[in-house]
């Protein structure tokens, strides 16, 4: 389906996006949302299937709602307004995501690879060697995703499904997956288990059990397996038991824009 597919849907790419991301996160979980869309994913969640999630920022803001619409950063007061507590980032990733303690995290991607590492350092052309300081293109930084990736119990990832965001090898590491694949997690001795799905524009992707390539496991109503695979910067693997997501529903739509109720991210 081509891109202005969605044209005449009563929903855009990144709200399904927003949603598929959100029916991730399960009653209870304590949950560190970043900025943007990812804490538009968590307090959908929590507004919608999820009331008793334990969210948090990486500034240390905890237990709050939004309040007046989507906060602009991690320590806006539009959740800062009705927070159970304020610590510091010291607290929220230095001792609740780096022991284990936080259940899930959500992150976002400038660049992602088969085995789910994150890039938003810089682009580089071939090998980076001594060119770090002089990148093709300067991205923003890990931020706290870093230590959400090392230590949260699993990571949901959301990008954008673009063939330059997939590639079959990030430039840079600046939030790990599985690394190389396989246990090498296990090897370096992180305490999360990694991430459990890259939700995109377009789909759905899992880590094979084994190897940790991520394959297709799912795609929207107006996106096609070939689709994704024409946007995939590697030979994307298919499951066999590839499905549709269901879209989403009424509730869930009018659940999301409320969350999000300036609109700043219902995006086209």
């Amino acid at each position: 389906m081509s891109a202005n597919a969605t044209q005449n849907l009563p929903y855009t790419r990144q709200e399904m996006m927003a949603i598929a991301t959100g029916r991730e996160l399960r009653d209870g979980e304590l949950a560190i949302f970043g900025v943007g869309l990812s804490m538009l994913a968590g307090y959908f969640a929590q507004a919608h299937h999820a009331p008793n999630i334990r969210a948090m920022t990486e500034g240390g803001v905890y237990g709050a709602t939004p309040v007046g619409g989507l906060p602009w950063g991690i320590e806006c007061n539009r959740i800062s307004a009705n927070a159970t507590s304020f610590t510091n980032a010291i607290d929220a990733l230095g001792f609740l995501v780096a022991s284990g303690r936080c259940d899930v995290g959500i992150i976002g991607a400038a660049q992602v690879d088969k085995f789910g590492n994150v890039n938003t350092t810089g682009i580089w052309d071939g090998e980076i060697g001594d060119s770090y300081r002089l990148p093709k293109t300067r991205l923003t930084g890990a931020g706290g995703a870093n230590d959400i990736a090392c230590g949260a119990g699993r990571v949901v990832i959301m990008v954008t499904h673009e063939p330059k965001r997939f590639a079959d090898k990030v430039s840079y590491i600046s939030s790990p997956g599985y690394l190389d694949g396989g246990n090498a997690r296990e090897r370096y001795g992180f305490v999360g288990k990694g991430p459990s799905a890259i939700i995109t524009t377009l789909g759905i992707l899992r880590p094979d059990p084994l190897s940790k390539e991520f394959f297709l496991d799912a795609y929207y109503a107006f996106s096609s397996v070939e689709e994704i695979l024409a946007h995939t910067g590697w030979d994307l693997k298919v499951s066999p038991n590839v499905r549709v997501v269901p879209e989403p529903t009424p509730e869930e739509l009018a659940t999301l824009r409320r969350v999000d109720e300036t609109g700043a991210l219902r995006k086209s």
